[in-house]
Formats: C-alpha cells, sequence, structure tokens
C-alpha cells in the first residue's frame, strides 16, 4: 500500500476562490484554523469514547489504565509525526498565502493592498 504524504496533502490549493466572511484578512485566518482544530478535535473525541468504552466493557483495558499510559520511543516518534501532519493541515490557510506572496503573479497589486489598509 502507498504510503499518503498528509503534509503534502495539507498544502493542496482547492480550485476557485476561497469565500471569505469577515473583512479583516486576520480575523478570517484565525477562524479557518479555529474551525479546522474544531472538526479535527470532534472527530478525535468521538473516535476516543468509542475506543474506550469497547475495551472498557469487554473488560480489556480500564479507563484508568489508559491514563496511566506512557508511550515507548516508537509510539512516541509516531505521535511526533502525527503532530507535524495535524499542524499541517491547521495552518493550511496560513501556508497558502505565504505561497501566494511568493508567485507575483498571482499577487494582489500594491496599490489595492494600500486601499485595503486605509480602509481598517
Amino acid at each position: 500500500m502507498e504510503s499518503i504524504d498528509y503534509i503534502k496533502m495539507a498544502g493542496t490549493k482547492a480550485k476557485g476562490g476561497r469565500p471569505y466572511f469577515f473583512e479583516n484578512p486576520a480575523v478570517e485566518r484565525v477562524l479557518n484554523i479555529t474551525m479546522a482544530v474544531a472538526g479535527e478535535v470532534a472527530v478525535l473525541r468521538e473516535r476516543m469514547d468509542s475506543i474506550e468504552r469497547l475495551l472498557e466493557a469487554k473488560g480489556v483495558l480500564s479507563r484508568e489504565a489508559i491514563d496511566a499510559y506512557v508511550p515507548d520511543d516508537t509510539a512516541a516518534a509516531q505521535r511526533q509525526q502525527w503532530h507535524a501532519e495535524y499542524i499541517a493541515r491547521i495552518l493550511r490557510i496560513v501556508q497558502q498565502e505565504l505561497e501566494a506572496m511568493a508567485q507575483p503573479e498571482n499577487n494582489v497589486p500594491l496599490d489595492k493592498i494600500a486601499d485595503q489598509l486605509v480602509e481598517m
């Protein structure tokens, strides 16, 4: 089975323009990041709850044992990789905007940026 590069996928830009809901781009970025985190946390919370309930119901493992678990070096390295992928997904909008700034042909003209700053 081929390995999936989640960090690369997180940076993939969708076709078309991104919808914006707030006038201030910084507020828009924070909202996007917050919603990405909220979605990740909600999914993880549901899955963890299911796993813990199933393990406890079958007498395999108690929630106390789960709380007391300390990962070995391999597990710690795998968690670190997951964290890097997770942060890439959360900060996707920032990465895409930095990449857009690095491509002059896609940049907003300076006079338009100046007008936007004056309007703030």
